[in-house]
């Protein structure tokens, strides 16, 4: 029985595979951070500048509640206006699943969120739906685009016409 074996290129074959596992691992992790960082966000602020350049792309478009947008300035001032409805809030994302494709990736998840109105009528509002997001690692991963299809609501909506 012939046992020929090169050592040296089954070594190089299994560091590779290593490597691309590894690779793959971290950009689910680092995806995963961003989406749970950017949810956080959106409770504790500041929404600034600094806040969009940390989670999306400059050509971002998302598709949200209020209405969709194009380019990270619309989408921070449109998330401004939105987040100044409510006093306080709570959004919770999980079941995230991230599909990786080289520099671009894609990630869908269940979205749960939780608001007081500002109105002075401490009236909670529920909305609770999924998210699509795609992403991409120009300079670390951040949101091209993105999508929050709400499937149900509870409570009194926020009055959007006061926004003006």
């Amino acid at each position: 029985m012939d046992m020929d074996i090169d050592i040296h290129t089954d070594t190089a074959v299994g560091i590779e595979e290593m490597r691309r596992e590894l690779r793959a691992l971290t950009d689910r992790a680092e995806i995963a951070d961003l989406l749970d960082r950017y949810l956080r966000s959106l409770d504790e602020g500041p929404l600034d500048e600094e806040w969009a350049r940390a989670f999306h792309t400059e050509d971002v478009t998302a598709e949200m509640p209020v209405g969709t947008v194009s380019g990270r300035d619309d989408l921070l001032a449109t998330v401004r206006r939105a987040m100044a409805l409510f006093e306080r809030t709570v959004h919770l994302g999980s079941n995230t699943v991230i599909e990786l494709d080289g520099d671009r990736a894609t990630a869908r998840g269940a979205q749960l969120s939780t608001h007081v109105l500002a109105d002075g009528s401490e009236e909670v509002f529920v909305s609770a739906g999924h998210t699509e997001s795609e992403l991409v690692t120009p300079a670390g991963w951040r949101i091209s685009a993105t999508a929050l299809r709400v499937a149900w609501t509870q409570g009194t909506p926020p009055d959007l016409a006061s926004q003006g």
